[in-house]
């Protein structure tokens, strides 16, 4: 094989600029892990300034030398030529804020809005301009908000839906996402949700099918890795939407749902002998040993172990406070901090297990692979958890995690995050192998924003906030649909949308709202109130009565102890007094009907 490329090809650097040079139109950039690469600006290439969902293009080409400034960060996609030891010609740049030390998705309201306009686009996407009706719910969206000829409602999407919904809600407080969000919830527990009370459990369809006026109901998955059987993470996102309206609304029934499918997980998914949960239960005897399982028979995994925490465990704990839930969480994390590293063997941790806790590294297609997300959402939630309840296994695997990604699973020349490596390197391999290609997905890039934003938000450190605001780019930069609303599922290594397939869709058993939603909730969290010490304001619309002791807990996530505290309180938009600064709670006016209420937090100084 030739020592040099020896064709032209186009491609991004994301970088930081060191030395421009005017005259000759020569830019030097420096990307992540400090390499250096000379650009040539010389066609006049075009520039723009980052822009959020719904805002116009924002043109930067006329001020391009004014902001190559020394220290600022920016993505340049270009051709590469061979000759003369190879050149690159720029093409296009973008920037990511007016000033060489601005970023727009640190704006106060950058994440609101682009939730604002992920609710609008699904909300137009499912129901037109008519009313909230979920029997029109597609699972399938097409690329620009279009349904397809599939009346196939899977459990789990319109959960995600729901989710994204309640988000925008508390967020914004617009009555359409709530109402989206509870019809949902009902049209959930109407449809898909199956009541054993012999067994006191509940339990959800995979989905319906719908043909006119009758629908069958799906009771297994349909999907191919889990065909035929029940998974545990269709169970856990079952819950995701309406636990995240259950924060909102305060509804009792939706936590008694919860309640019902935990013991559910405890009585046929949990393993009482060696612990943790389950990844397939049969669908005759609930059984997680049965033969018609065949590989997924006896196994646990991640989703089976860890996606209980930020699907629904989580929230149902900040809406309630109940100690048993802190007792599941601090189960799970400690599972999670005990059987999930093996850096003897590979800087990512292990996802697939046997009943005993041994390797399954020939599992499907995962294999002896990494899914460069799981390793980031461990880290995430780890320093959720730890505000909890403090751990050194917690911290420290969460911080081990956040220092060994980067060179492992993102793109450090182009920025952005990997899908799926080997998590092994073979003979002479320098790099970790990609499993099928080299795209990346939208919902590892939330893992990774989120990890690196709590733990700057948490510990500190200039490589964590570098890494967050570089993983915030590129997914600014390129995952933003800004032809036909909503985000991409999929980008190229370059950054270039993946248009192919189930790739190609906003809806599919994949994609329903749910991680962008969560991104933008959470990002706007972590950004304003731990990182950039700004007040947020967010909304409630519960019913007293359905409240012990009429107490509404606003705390927007598990946040180090004494962060946050409440600034005021308004209730139909009328200021109110009591409530409790400090343990984040308002108790409610003894009324008999709903209330809606605003709450403002205020970071607290950091000593």
């Amino acid at each position: 094989m030739a020592d040099a490329v020896t064709f032209s090809f186009s491609d991004t650097i994301a970088g930081y600029v060191t030395r421009f040079d005017s005259g000759a139109r020569l830019l030097r950039l420096k990307t992540a892990d400090g390499r250096e690469f000379d650009v040539s600006l010389a066609g006049d290439p075009s520039a723009e300034l980052v822009r959020n969902l719904d805002e116009p293009y924002i043109d930067a080409s006329g001020h391009i030398d004014e902001m190559l400034s020394p220290g600022r960060f920016l993505f340049v996609y270009g051709v590469h030529y061979p000759e003369r030891g190879g050149s690159f010609d720029a093409k296009r740049l973008v920037f990511l804020g007016r000033g060489s030390e601005d970023y727009r998705f640190e704006e106060p309201s950058w994440w609101i809005k682009q939730i604002e306009s992920l609710a609008d686009f699904y909300k137009r996407a499912q129901f037109g301009d008519g009313p909230v009706d979920f029997t029109e719910y597609r699972t399938e969206i097409r690329l620009g908000g279009d349904k397809t000829a599939s009346h196939v409602q899977e459990t789990d999407t319109i959960s995600r839906l729901v989710y994204g919904m309640a988000s925008a809600y508390l967020l914004t407080g617009k009555d359409e996402y709530l109402e989206v969000a509870e019809r949902g919830t009902e049209y959930l527990r109407k449809h898909m949700r199956v009541v054993d009370s012999e067994e006191d459990v509940v339990f959800w369809y995979h989905g319906i099918s719908v043909d006119g006026d009758s629908e069958r109901k799906l009771f297994t998955s349909e999907f191919s890795d889990d065909y035929d059987a029940i998974p545990m993470y269709e169970q856990i996102y079952a819950l995701a939407g309406p636990i995240q309206t259950y924060r909102v609304t305060g509804d009792v029934r939706i936590k008694n749902d919860a309640d019902a499918t935990i013991r559910l997980f405890d009585k046929f998914f949990f393993d009482p002998e060696q612990g943790g949960y389950y990844s397939h239960i049969d669908p005759i005897l609930f059984s997680a040993d049965h033969e018609s399982l065949g590989e997924n028979a006896e196994r646990k995994n991640w989703n089976s172990v860890g996606d209980h925490a930020p699907a629904y465990l989580i929230n149902l704990y900040l809406a309630t406070g109940d100690q048993k839930y802190a007792d599941f969480l601090e189960y799970t994390f400690d599972t999670i901090a005990d059987k999930f590293p093996d850096y003897k063997n590979s800087p990512f941790v292990q996802e697939r297990f046997f009943r005993d806790w041994s390797h399954d590294t020939a599992h499907s297609w995962q294999q002896n692979r990494a899914v460069v997300g799981h390793n980031l959402k461990i880290a995430w939630n780890l320093m959720r958890m730890n505000s909890l309840k403090a751990k050194p296994e917690y911290e420290q695997l969460a911080k081990k995690i956040g220092e060994i990604m980067p060179t492992v699973g993102s793109d450090v020349q182009r920025g952005g995050w990997y899908d799926v490596v080997e998590r092994i390197k073979e003979g002479d391999q320098e790099a970790y192998r990609f499993a099928w290609h080299d795209r990346k997905a939208w919902w590892q890039q939330e893992q990774a924003i989120l990890a690196y934003l709590i733990l700057n938000g948490t510990v500190g450190g200039d490589a964590n906030l570098r890494e967050a605001r570089q993983a915030q780019a590129f997914y600014n930069t390129f995952f933003l649909d800004h032809d036909e609303g909503a985000v991409y599922f999929n980008v190229l290594a370059s950054g270039t949308p993946y248009l192919l397939g189930t790739e190609r869709l906003k809806g599919s058993h994949s994609m329903s709202m749910y991680h962008s939603a969560e991104l933008c909730y959470l990002s706007a969290v972590y950004n304003n109130l731990l990182i950039n010490g700004r007040e947020m304001d967010f909304h409630f619309q519960p019913d007293p009565t359905n409240l012990p002791d009429r107490i509404l807990r606003v705390s927007p996530d598990l946040l180090p102890a004494g962060s946050v505290k409440i600034a005021s309180v308004e209730i139909d938009e009328k200021p109110y007094t009591d409530f409790d600064a400090d343990a984040l709670t308002v108790r409610l006016p003894d009324v008999q009907s709903r209330v809606k209420v605003k709450v403002r937090l205020r970071p607290v100084a950091k000593k």
